[in-house]
Parts: structure tokens; C-alpha cells; sequence
């Protein structure tokens, strides 16, 4: 799923309880806890190019394939939520977006382009999904997203 979706997926959810920006971060965060360094790191570098379509895997650093492992398993989702919840439950509630990316992620990514490891270091599980550029994935996650906005609209 595009790191977009995961925003608006995670804030429509879990940011209806007073912290939309909070589920609104952690519903990408596990796209930003990779993809998000290695964009910021090329910027910086000034390596950053605008290419079509996903790049080679062998021009992504070593590091980026640890980080999505990490920031794409339940294990490490809800360890961070579960500390988190005994200090502040209504943040955690917020940060419900991070496993939720996850379960997203989890069948719509190929085993040719970042499988997603779900109880990653537990185990390097993964499926052979559809990818979320297809259509039958693209255009119901945008038809959902848009009934979710409506319905949050009309709750306010």
C-alpha cells in the first residue's frame, strides 16, 4: 500500500479520539521508519533521482531491508504500544495505525519487492501477495478510504 493510504487509513481509524496527527504519523510510520531515512538520506546526499516505478533492489542499502523488517512486524508494534499504553492510552490508541499498515502490507506485497514479515525476528513468514499498484487493490483501497472520510464527516 502507498505510504498515503497508510496515513489516511490510520487517522480515519484511530484519530477520531483527539489525535488525528498522531494516528495520521503512525499509520505511515512503518514506511517512514524505512523508505522515509533512505529518501532523506539520498536527498541529503544529493543522490535523490525521480524514477518510475520501484528501483532495484540491489541499489537499496542493507540498512532499509533491517528497518522495514523491524517497523513491519506486530512483535515490534505492539511491544512499542504496549510500553507506550502504560503511560499514555489515549496515544496508544492513535498509534493502533502502525499494525494496522501492517495487516495492509501484509497481502498486497509481491516476495519480489519487500515481503512483509509480520512476526519478523520470530519468523521470515511471508506470502506472495497482490501487489497494491493492481487495480482490483488500488481502486477499492480509494473507494474505501473515501466512504471512511464521508462517514468520519458525517460523525462530526
Amino acid at each position: 500500500m502507498d505510504t498515503f493510504s497508510h496515513a489516511f487509513w490510520g487517522r480515519g481509524l484511530f484519530g477520531y479520539r483527539g489525535h488525528p496527527w498522531v494516528a495520521l504519523f503512525w499509520g505511515a510510520a512503518p514506511d517512514l521508519f524505512s523508505f522515509g531515512l533512505l529518501l532523506l538520506v539520498r536527498t541529503l546526499t544529493l543522490q535523490f533521482r525521480l524514477d518510475v516505478g520501484p528501483p532495484p533492489l540491489e541499489t537499496i542499502p542493507w540498512w532499509v531491508f533491517i528497518n522495514y523488517d523491524i517497523s513491519h512486524s506486530f512483535i515490534s508494534a505492539f511491544t512499542v504500544i504496549g510500553i507506550v499504553s502504560r503511560f499514555r492510552k489515549d496515544i496508544a490508541f492513535a498509534m493502533l495505525g502502525w499494525p494496522f499498515h501492517i495487516v495492509l502490507d501484509f497481502p498486497f506485497h509481491t516476495r519480489a519487492f519487500f515481503p512483509t514479515k509480520i512476526v519478523w525476528p520470530l519468523s521470515d513468514f511471508t506470502v506472495d501477495g497482490i501487489s497494491w499498484a493492481s487495480p482490483e487493490v488500488w481502486f477499492p483501497n480509494l473507494a474505501g478510504l473515501l466512504i471512511l472520510c464521508f462517514y468520519r464527516y458525517r460523525k462530526r
